[in-house]
């Protein structure tokens, strides 16, 4: 059965070149972005696994933990390890699992045959503190990801579970921000002081409640 939006994530115990880890535990009370690979030492994958090394500030200032996996063995994830923080500058410090059994890779449906045989897809977990799956996104091997949508996502579900708002498309932190449908315009107006701008009655714009 495919992993769906608002699901438990499964619990699981991996190998990687930190030693072994117990997702769960590793998770604790943080967001956690698990993201998958086609395998160790290709370009791409390169590319990736520096930037979200680059990233941590902004992952700490959002408190979430990053961890990656492929279907390689750990001693291989130490090797390529080398060479990512050489040629992208950085130093990669998240553990990236060591899925040679493709225990985790089956539980959360990493493996599309009809796309890299028996090899995981770039798959994106976005997972919240409750360990419920809030997004899920399937890249295709040759197309790298972008991580700055990953963060937008996250910043956009921080905001949404506190606040009685949606965020339009394109929206970026420090935007103006939607209504959600089922809180009327009077008490909309009420709830948020910094205004409401009734576009259709069905469609409010208030600036961002948390900033």
């Amino acid at each position: 059965m495919a992993l769906q939006l608002g699901d438990t994530v499964p619990d699981f115990t991996q190998d990687s070149q930190l030693g072994s880890i117990n997702f769960y535990d590793f998770a604790g009370d943080s967001w956690v972005v698990l993201f998958s690979h086609p395998a160790d030492y290709t370009p791409v994958c390169t590319t990736e696994l520096g930037e979200v090394s680059r990233l941590r500030p902004e992952w700490e200032k959002r408190n979430v933990k990053t961890i990656a996996l492929s279907v390689d063995s750990a001693e291989s994830h130490k090797g390529w390890i080398c060479d990512i923080n050489e040629t992208q500058r950085t130093t990669v410090d998240y553990p990236i699992l060591a899925d040679e059994d493709k225990t985790v890779a089956d539980l959360y449906g990493m493996i599309h045959p009809n796309s890299l045989n028996n090899l995981t897809v770039r798959s994106v977990f976005i997972i919240d503190p409750n360990k419920k799956l809030r997004l899920q996104i399937t890249y295709p091997a040759s197309t790298g990801r972008n991580f700055d949508e990953i963060l937008r996502v996250i910043d956009s579900l921080q905001l949404t579970d506190h606040h009685s708002v949606a965020t339009p498309v394109n929206w970026k932190d420090g935007n103006d921000c939607v209504v959600v449908p089922s809180i009327p315009t009077n008490e909309a107006r009420e709830k948020f002081p910094k205004g409401v701008t009734e576009i259709k009655p069905y469609l409010r714009m208030t600036p961002q409640p948390n900033k």
